[in-house]
């Protein structure tokens, strides 16, 4: 079919207009968020808190016994660690008896099961809410371990009287194989979005491998009532319910991080993704503008790179466009990184910048087509 020759220059031009929009909107999210934590300055509060450390654990004996030490060897001053023994079959039960004969801050609760009755980690996380004694509650879960014994130390620094919220990262230990470096990306990237955005002002989630707020908070905002029969969310969305640029705080100190085990198969992983991403339609509406505007553009970015460069349109000024975003991707991403301790990336950094934008969209269209019930963890 023949095109005149005005309707080919509109189609031109309206791509490079589409590639400058995309670009520029790639930009803005990189220096208006992404570049908030490499600039990141610590001012840690040198006050003292009791702290409540809560975990949630079902089934969970093997990694009790191996990570919960990590933290009950913590160099603070005051704290206490509950666990939730959620429904456990296993030999949690054992587990924790024998560390409590070692460990005097270690406090347990347990949840029956109820066969009239079921339940999802809400209800553990609230059982264990209610049995702290302490006002800072410092969140994560028996798969995790703390980075070092200066943990709940790091994270205490930024306890004021006008911080409510604490945001620290949680990530995952590194391994060999594909999947292992996909998986650090894909964390790695979603922290420093997340504690970009709160950097910024716009606080919008956080996670429980690594999660601190007020015990008032939580029974000021009615725990989890407004979205407790989701089976996710106990994190994400509390935070995306409470958080605001004056209540929140972000920490991602070296010593403050966890590590957990990542997941061994692309299978495993994406039922835990699909499990993450499963609130996100219920986060405020310009936060879930704001996080999927950052996809779409980076898809009609590289769409539009591609075929102007192949179609030799515009090729040098389209090439130093590309190339100034690739540029500051590198550069921005690489400190980050480094600063959340996430090493060895650098390679693979633009392939999964990538490819991730279509392993995402699988992963929301499969959730939004097929929403079904899985396990709380």
């Amino acid at each position: 079919m023949y095109y005149p020759a005005y309707y080919i220059e509109v189609i031109r031009y309206g791509l490079t207009t589409l590639f400058g929009l995309s670009l520029f909107i790639q930009l803005y999210y990189y220096f208006r968020f992404y570049f908030q934590v490499p600039l990141k300055r610590r001012t840690p509060q040198l006050i003292k808190y009791p702290i409540s450390v809560i975990v949630c654990a079902r089934n969970e004996a093997e990694n009790l016994e191996k990570n919960l030490p990590t933290i009950l060897n913590q160099a603070h001053e005051n704290f206490e660690v509950i666990v939730v023994n959620d429904c456990s079959t296993d030999n949690t039960d054992n587990v924790l008896a024998e560390l409590m004969l070692k460990y005097k801050n270690l406090r347990t609760t347990t949840i029956t099961p109820d066969k009239k009755f079921t339940h999802g980690k809400k209800l553990a996380v609230t059982v264990g809410v209610k049995a702290a004694k302490n006002e800072w509650l410092v969140f994560t879960d028996a798969d995790c371990a703390a980075g070092s014994d200066q943990w709940l130390n790091r994270l205490q620094e930024n306890f004021t009287d006008s911080t409510d919220i604490v945001l620290g990262y949680g990530g995952y230990k590194r391994r060999r194989g594909l999947l292992n470096r996909y998986i650090r990306f894909d964390t790695a990237f979603i922290a420093i979005q997340y504690l970009g955005f709160a950097l910024a002002g716009k606080p919008y989630m956080g996670v429980g491998r690594n999660l601190v707020y007020r015990k008032s908070l939580f029974f000021k905002n009615k725990g989890f009532a407004s979205h407790y029969n989701l089976i996710s969310g106990d994190d994400d969305l509390f935070v995306n319910e409470t958080a605001n640029k004056r209540n929140t705080a972000v920490e991602f100190h070296p010593e403050s991080h966890t590590r957990s085990e990542p997941k061994i198969t692309w299978g495993q992983w994406f039922g835990q993704k699909k499990r993450h991403v499963s609130t996100a339609s219920r986060y405020k509406p310009k936060h879930y503008f704001l996080i999927g505007l950052e996809p779409l553009s980076r898809l009609l970015f590289y769409l539009t790179f591609c075929y102007l460069l192949c179609m030799n349109l515009f090729h040098p000024y389209i090439l130093i466009a590309g190339g100034v975003r690739f540029l500051f991707q590198v550069i921005i991403l690489s400190i980050g990184f480094y600063k959340l301790r996430e090493r060895k990336l650098f390679v693979w950094m633009i392939i999964f910048d990538f490819i991730s934008i279509f392993i995402n969209c699988c992963i929301y269209l499969s959730t939004a087509i097929r929403s079904k019930k899985s396990r709380w963890k």
